[in-house]
């Protein structure tokens, strides 16, 4: 089975020769004439309807007042609100998943019971398109939900943009209402922006600590997607570089130790967020990498190490899934 692959190579100071090799890894009726019906056994006559009864006879629902439609919308206003900006403002995909699922169920159940109400004939026009606003938004929310399950999308401003148009037209919708008689309709309090597609140049340290050892760290990236590389000694940080698609990047001076090293692939690097807004993966290989320097009589030897950020025949290290918040961002 491939695997991603680990190598690690013995250096003389002399000769600077390798000594080791690399491993890792959507029916009107027509004709005729025309028909009158009456009803069975009456007279023929037409029902008259009376005071608030409908052609059936049944009683009508009377319009809200001005004053009663805004009470119904401003006790449902600051729950939307509130949710629409908590999912603005996650961190990590678990909360990520959480808001969106929140502002789903807060915005469905604020249009199933606006829908329920008779606005005032004023903005009955305006009433409609804000509830349908509602819906598409919540549905969109529904979608977005299993994208973010899926790694498909992994920040905030990838679900906003993933949003687009029906964000933009429920801001518009309240907006419309809200002008219409200072009805408190403006529940979107967020931006959403365009989908990106950002990236470093290759080679990109994110974060980097005292390089100046022997050793040196080759990475090998020849999956489809950019990676950022962390390696940690003990709970430190020591560097995060940035190695694109099919390119290589060595990082020289690496200190004696053991560092684990981890890796997210991804689309979009989000350099204020430090992580990539979509198409996300964490892994991290299982082997701890060993740095070690060995000074004799008439020699220096030092380890480095290869590592492969796809899988290859021959890989001997296996890597492992980490949990997105636990990985050393």
């Amino acid at each position: 089975m491939a695997t991603p692959r680990l190598i690690s190579s013995v250096l003389v100071l002399a000769t600077l020769t390798t000594l080791g090799a690399c491993s890792s890894g959507g029916l009107s009726p027509t004709g005729g004439e025309p028909r009158v019906t009456g009803v069975a056994g009456g007279d023929g006559a037409v029902p008259q309807t009376g005071p608030g009864e409908s052609s059936t006879g049944g009683p009508t629902t009377a319009a809200l007042t001005p004053e009663a439609y805004k009470s119904e919308l401003e006790s449902r206003k600051k729950a939307m609100t509130d949710a629409i900006t908590a999912l603005a403002g996650a961190r990590g995909l678990k909360a990520l998943d959480q808001r969106v699922g929140r502002a789903e169920e807060e915005l469905a159940g604020a249009a199933d019971a606006l829908s329920a109400l008779t606005p005032p004939e004023a903005v009955r026009a305006q009433h409609e398109t804000y509830v349908t606003s509602l819906r598409d938004v919540a549905t969109e929310l529904g979608a977005t939900s299993g994208k973010v399950g899926a790694h498909d999308l992994c920040t905030s401003s990838a679900v906003l943009a993933d949003l687009g148009d029906k964000l933009d037209a429920l801001d518009e919708a309240g907006k419309a209402l809200q002008s219409a008689g200072d009805y408190p309709a403006d529940v979107v309090s967020v931006k959403a922006g365009k989908r990106q597609s950002r990236r470093l140049s290759n080679g990109s340290f994110i974060r980097r600590s005292t390089l100046n050892g022997r050793s040196s760290l080759e990475i090998d990236n020849g999956g489809t997607l950019d990676a950022v590389v962390t390696v940690v000694k003990g709970k430190s940080k020591v560097f995060s570089v940035y190695v694109r698609k099919k390119a290589k990047f060595k990082v020289k001076g690496v200190r004696d130790g053991s560092y684990k090293i981890y890796f997210t692939h991804g689309a979009d690097w989000d350099g204020k967020n430090k992580a990539f807004t979509r198409n996300c993966s964490f892994e991290r290989f299982e082997k701890t990498v060993k740095f070690k320097t060995t000074f004799t009589a008439t020699q220096i030897l030092w380890h480095d190490w290869r590592i492969t950020l796809h899988s290859i025949s021959g890989g001997n290290v296996r890597t492992s899934e980490v949990d997105p918040d636990d990985f050393p961002g």
